[in-house]
């Protein structure tokens, strides 16, 4: 049998077509062993299958094109070594990124199945809540045109798109607009941190400590009714306004169509007042 091998016959032996082989053989990267002169056809021999396979390898790694041809161009063992080094590290900086794309699916996750199963709607309770990490832009907010202009100005000054962040956005009103009763005058928008990697500069807390928080069916729209029953229920119990309020909607109207399904959850970091306090506050 003699060792000829036609462009076709090469495309069913290594699963590559045609037109990839004829793109190869342009840019120089795998070209014939031979032309037959009267018909131009490309033909190739058993002695270039390591060849077409080593391309293949080092194009699942990810390597350009343009690399491997160098590589095969200059075979230095050494270049070869710092080129596979290189891949290794952009894979691992992949998987890391992969792995925390997960981890954000698995809260998401979590919080929606948590939220489907609360079933104390509107009703205001004192809880202890951690220290959290936030980006925050300090920015009055009075409309939904506002809140989205701000959240693209979160974005770019943090270089995080709000994407990844599906859920995790939320909305502060100033514990002076609270006592006043303005609670539709917003005053910063933030995004939840859940892994490293934002410049600490961008990054702050909210504090860990007591809160009044109530989770209500609807969406920023319906809050105004329910800070002023969580403005009632700190009073009635002793407590009073320490920071400002953390607003955030779980489930809307772009995870779901039904509007029982809404979900919103208030949250005011509050302190309870002294008897002495109290007594001045009569």
């Amino acid at each position: 049998m003699k060792n000829r091998f036609s462009i076709g016959q090469m495309s069913q032996l290594h699963n590559i077509p045609i037109k990839t082989l004829r793109y190869y053989d342009e840019i120089g990267l795998f070209t014939p062993a031979e032309i037959d002169r009267n018909n131009r056809y490309r033909y190739y021999s058993t002695e270039q299958f390591e060849q077409l396979s080593t391309i293949n390898y080092l194009k699942t790694l990810g390597i350009s094109l343009k690399e491997i041809k160098t590589l095969l161009d200059r075979r230095e063992i050494d270049h070869f070594l710092q080129l596979l080094k290189q891949q290794k590290e952009i894979t691992e900086n992949k998987i890391r990124e992969l792995e925390r794309v997960r981890d954000r699916f698995e809260n998401r996750i979590a919080e929606i199945e948590k939220a489907r199963t609360i079933s104390e709607r509107g009703v205001v309770r004192i809880r202890e809540l951690p220290e959290r990490k936030i980006v925050r832009l300090q920015e009055k907010i009075c409309s939904e045109h506002q809140l989205e202009l701000s959240l693209r100005k979160l974005e770019n000054m943090t270089g995080q798109n709000s994407s990844i962040f599906i859920g995790k956005v939320g909305l502060t009103v100033s514990s002076d607009h609270l006592k006043k009763r303005e609670f539709t005058k917003y005053n910063s928008i933030f995004l939840v941190v859940e892994e490293e990697g934002i410049q600490d500069e961008f990054v702050s807390t909210l504090p860990e400590g007591e809160y009044a928080c109530v989770y209500y069916n609807g969406d920023h729209s319906a809050s105004p009714a329910y800070y002023a029953r969580m403005l009632d229920y700190i009073g009635e119990q002793g407590y009073d306004i320490s920071g400002d309020s953390v607003e955030r909607t779980i489930i809307d109207q772009f995870i779901s169509r039904h509007k029982e399904d809404y979900l919103t959850e208030i949250q005011i970091p509050v302190k309870k007042l002294t008897l002495q306090q109290l007594e001045g506050s009569k």
